[in-house]
């Protein structure tokens, strides 16, 4: 079973929904073969340096980052959400609306 993201990302991902994952600390090899079990189709990114983290001012995981079209931050939720429910699914279907 996919995660939550990854379901959302094989829902939306063809309505034009980005996921980008973010991988907080493990190195490279440990990050490909999770993404090889898991059969991770969304973007895994690597942030050995705290850079992104410190950005988006992750204190806990999961974060999710919700970023509009223009680029704006639209939203954040820190600790695991049901995406893939319905107020989730409404949520992201007026994101991708607007």
């Amino acid at each position: 079973m996919p995660s939550t993201i990854e379901q959302v990302h094989r829902e939306f991902g063809p309505r034009g929904l980005v996921v980008l994952a973010v991988n907080l600390g493990e190195g490279r090899r440990t990050v490909e073969t999770w993404v090889r079990e898991r059969k991770v189709t969304s973007t895994v990114l690597l942030d050995p340096t705290g850079a992104v983290t410190r950005a988006y001012r992750v204190v806990g995981t999961p974060t999710v980052v919700l970023i509009a079209r223009d680029g704006t931050l639209v939203g954040k939720a820190i600790s695991a959400k049901e995406w893939t429910g319905a107020a989730g699914r409404d949520l992201l279907g007026a994101l991708l609306a607007r």
